[in-house]
């Protein structure tokens, strides 16, 4: 989900994709169908052919005849916009989650034919059957991944190992946090110990609560500019996603990553295809080329992220599949929660909190506008007072 900072990893891709390549080389490009698929997707998450990658659109076309139209979006919310919006003609989208669990319930998304899928065979069970998507009837997993913490060893010597270090003082100023709502309340309700998807507004309250109280340590709330910032120092510690933080981690020495004790975010990104599609079957063979683990592996390899397809590590650099970043350990994954989608009351009630929270809560807000008010009367009245004293002195 969580893009925005991608670099492919291309450490040791010669070798792993060097089999691949050589395989797709000797197969004769299909001839034009004369139809083409809009696929809509995040931005740097698909293996485009730079720095010796596979190209997977190209190849996707070469095999099958189909032409593939791809653009990109950069938020869950942006993606909801143009399908809510009704002017995009998507086949095939990319959605994280709790995004794919909201497109069910609006009736947004078309049910698979997985005749057309077969090799979703490849897909490992435990990715199946999700609960953004019982019985996998909308979706194939693309990518997954979980959050943690990041943390500068030259600043911060102890081990870290809780979420309670993002409260702590002696980091105050130093501190990241996401720049979203359902991340940074996520971190607050594994403290708590609540479920991530609950519908109480108790819980609601008492997690903003948590992250009104951790406002005046943080430095920023940001997303992708956390690893410049970390990378200089100018912050020691943030959370973010597992598939980044594999990048900062091998780039700098002096970076950390854990999955704290409390638990964690255990994050999604799912391919669909919108009910408006236009070309349903063809986006079918699209989801089924990719998963094919060969293509899996080649894709993956290049946008670092983690893959639900066991069988497409046999195509990926070995570092990065023996990497406890990309896959981490079953007692870690015990420790996991999925976003699924809020109802409408809850979804609004944590758009307010987190808003209250960032703001540092309802009375620093209400002393904003009482400090504008005042600077506004104080103007009017000095308004007033020269347009009556030029009165006078006319008369």
């Amino acid at each position: 989900m969580k893009k925005g900072y991608f670099i492919p990893m291309i450490l040791y891709m010669s070798l792993s994709l060097a089999p691949v390549q050589t395989a797709l080389a000797e197969e004769n490009a299909a001839p034009d169908r004369g139809v083409t698929i809009n696929v809509y997707n995040w931005g740097e998450y698909i293996a485009n052919g730079t720095d010796d990658s596979l190209d997977v659109n190209a190849e996707f076309t070469r095999r099958t005849g189909i032409q593939v139209n791809y653009t990109t979006f950069d938020s869950n919310e942006a993606l909801y916009s143009k399908l809510a919006g009704g002017g995009a003609d998507y086949d095939v989208i990319i959605p994280s989650d709790y995004m794919v669990s909201r497109l069910i319930d609006e009736n947004m998304l078309a049910e698979l034919d997985f005749t057309n899928i077969p090799n979703f065979q490849y897909i490992d069970e435990r990715f199946r059957n999700p609960d953004y998507d019982p019985g996998s009837r909308y979706s194939v997993p693309y990518t997954w991944g979980v959050v943690g913490l990041f943390y500068n060893t030259d600043y911060i010597e102890e081990e870290i190992t809780s979420w309670t270090s993002l409260w702590d003082d002696r980091y105050a100023g130093k501190i990241l946090m996401f720049d979203n709502p359902r991340d940074s309340f996520a971190i607050a309700q594994f403290l708590l110990g609540q479920q991530l998807n609950t519908t109480s507004e108790a819980d609601w309250e008492e997690a903003a609560a948590l992250l009104k109280q951790q406002k005046p340590l943080v430095q920023a709330y940001v997303m992708d500019r956390i690893f410049d910032k970390m990378e200089s120092s100018e912050a020691w510690i943030a959370p973010y996603y597992s598939g980044d933080a594999a990048i900062l981690v091998e780039n700098n020495d002096n970076i950390q990553f854990v999955v704290p004790e409390e638990g964690t975010n255990y994050f999604v990104d799912a391919i669909c295809i919108p009910i408006t599609s236009s070309h349903k079957a063809e986006a079918e063979e699209y989801i089924n080329f990719l998963c094919e683990p060969e293509i899996a592996g080649a894709n993956m390899n290049y946008v670092g992220y983690s893959t639900p397809a066991s069988a497409a590590k046999a195509y990926m650099d070995e570092e990065m599949v023996e990497s406890p970043l990309y896959y981490p350990d079953d007692e870690t994954l015990a420790r996991t929660q999925v976003f699924v989608n809020l109802p409408e009351d809850t979804s609004k009630l944590v758009d307010r909190l987190w808003a209250e929270a960032k703001m540092g809560g309802p009375g620093e807000s209400a002393v904003l506008i009482a400090i504008i008010l005042g600077f506004l009367g104080v103007y009017i009245a000095i308004l007033v007072y020269k347009k009556q004293k030029r009165r006078r002195e006319l008369a």
